[in-house]
């Protein structure tokens, strides 16, 4: 999965600001490096729970580039965290990007974490299965939001 993320790294470093502060020039290309690794390997273990990484990562990122630059730096995360989540999507059911089978999310009482395999389709054992959650997608009727964007309009302007 490295690839994906050596792959913006190096689609990015040519305009990366440099920091005066630093002697050696390398502090803000490494931050970008770190931030790029971190958000893929989020998307690969925790993908879930990981609603929008391009645009976490392009937040995590955006303090290092110029504003002129700010259009392309997005196009580039945007474009491979897409083409890393349709690299996951194709992974065969059940394994691992390292090749085992998963295994249970959750930890024992001791603290370690559940060697069982989780149930298929799922992220936690028979055992853990409570701590499973269910989503059931519910629409939110347009005048639900209404009334949120304007409560939230309000609490803004305070």
């Amino acid at each position: 999965m490295y690839r994906f993320s050596r792959s913006m790294y190096r689609e990015l470093g040519p305009r990366i600001v440099e920091d005066d502060s630093d002697r050696t020039q390398c502090r803000n290309r490494q931050k970008v490096l770190d931030a790029c690794e971190a958000a893929i390997r989020r998307l690969t273990y925790d993908r879930r729970y990981f609603a929008r990484p391009a645009r976490s990562l392009f937040n995590d990122v955006r303090p290092y580039f110029t504003m002129q630059d700010q259009l392309f730096v997005w196009r580039v995360i945007d474009s491979n965290i897409r083409l890393a989540t349709e690299f996951l999507e194709q992974l065969p059911e059940g394994v691992g990007l390292d090749g085992r089978p998963p295994q249970c999310n959750a930890h024992t009482r001791k603290g370690t974490p559940c060697q069982r395999p989780p149930l298929p389709g799922r992220e936690y054992c028979p055992s853990h299965k409570h701590l499973d959650e269910t989503f059931e997608s519910a629409e939110i009727p347009d005048s639900a939001v209404e009334t949120l964007d304007s409560e939230f309009g309000s609490l803004a302007a305070v």
